[in-house]
């Protein structure tokens, strides 16, 4: 077989992802990377300023699930105005055996199923397990989920969201209620959704939104927004006083909400307390009493992609789900 390639587009790729699964198999690529069993450099970018976007590759291997390959990814937030979603990607998996390519497959909804699943293994290992209310700031494709990922770890009652366009607020409201089955309240400030148990924030916000005083002790924060150098959507002042766990270290004090702070130095990289996949191993503990406040800094690993394309691609060829090219 490793003369073809498989193609997937992106309603097969639909087809075949559920958020069960997705967490399942990023959650345990989160546990290869606590223990050291994962190849993966920091994601490249290339900046296009003058079209308000960018350009990553995102290369990984873990070792001991031996699968390999890379998602190429980009980030415009003015596509919407053009009919075009804001994050589009291809994945990409490879033999480890010859390196031939074995498929290829859209990566856009898998993009979001990811870093949705991310943030429900946060929120399990980080967030307080009475937790009941949830805020989101910004209510696109990634708050949804998000959501979805949550729900599917905590039993939620509450969910409350504001957003820059009442619109979108409307829209993830109609869209999600009957998905989780609790109610959805739109709030028209910040300061009214980050009184809550779990906060997420998922804009691409260049400065802070969310001010230190505004959130209460005990408060996890999934902060999803920031993933490129220049992003931030914290009050640093939060990050002084939380547990900040973010997903790999190089890459999210140049990339993540941690970047902005790091490079102002008013923290430093000794001020993270570690990394998600030393929590879920046990070397580390972030949540030492109910008081704590925690922070999960997502920047996306490209392991996150690599284990969930290869669970699509496997499932496609379970199913014969796709169009399989002859490459030689």
């Amino acid at each position: 077989m490793e003369n073809h390639i498989l193609w997937l587009n992106k309603n097969e790729v639909e087809s075949l992802l559920d958020m069960k699964d997705t967490l399942g198999v990023v959650e345990d690529a989160f546990r290869q990377h606590g223990l050291k069993k994962v190849q993966m450099p920091p994601k490249l970018y290339l900046y296009f300023k003058k079209h308000n976007g960018d350009l990553r590759t995102m290369p990984g291997y873990l070792e001991e699930a031996d699968i390999t390959g890379v998602k190429i990814v980009n980030v415009h937030p003015d596509n919407p105005k053009k009919g075009l979603p804001t994050v589009m990607a291809l994945v990409i998996l490879n033999s480890t055996k010859t390196g031939a390519p074995l498929a290829v497959m859209d990566g856009t909804l898998l993009t979001d199923m990811r870093t949705g699943a991310a943030g429900g293994i946060a929120v399990k290992y980080l967030a307080r397990k009475n937790s009941k209310v949830v805020g989101f700031v910004g209510a696109g494709n990634q708050a949804r989920t998000q959501l979805m990922a949550i729900t599917a770890v905590l039993d939620i009652g509450e969910v409350k969201v504001t957003s820059i366009s009442e619109k979108s607020s409307l829209e993830f409201k109609d869209n999600m209620e009957k998905k989780v089955g609790c109610e959805i309240t739109v709030k028209s400030s910040i300061r009214e959704v980050s009184d809550c148990d779990i906060l997420v924030t998922t804009t691409p916000s260049r400065e802070p939104i969310v001010k230190n005083e505004w959130i209460p002790d005990g408060t996890h924060i999934n902060a999803i927004g920031a993933d490129a150098a220049g992003k931030e959507e914290l009050d640093p002042a939060i990050l002084k006083r939380a547990k900040v766990v973010v997903d790999d270290i190089p890459q999210a004090s140049h990339s993540g909400e941690v970047n902005v702070p790091i490079s102002k130095k008013l923290i430093t990289i000794k001020d993270i307390c570690c990394e998600l996949g030393e929590v879920i191993t046990g070397k580390k503990k972030a949540r030492m009493k109910e008081s704590d406040i925690t922070v999960f800094d997502s920047t996306g690993l490209a392991i996150q992609d690599v284990a969930t394309a290869d669970m699509v691609y496997r499932k496609a060829l379970g199913k014969k789900i796709g169009v399989m090219l002859q490459q030689f």
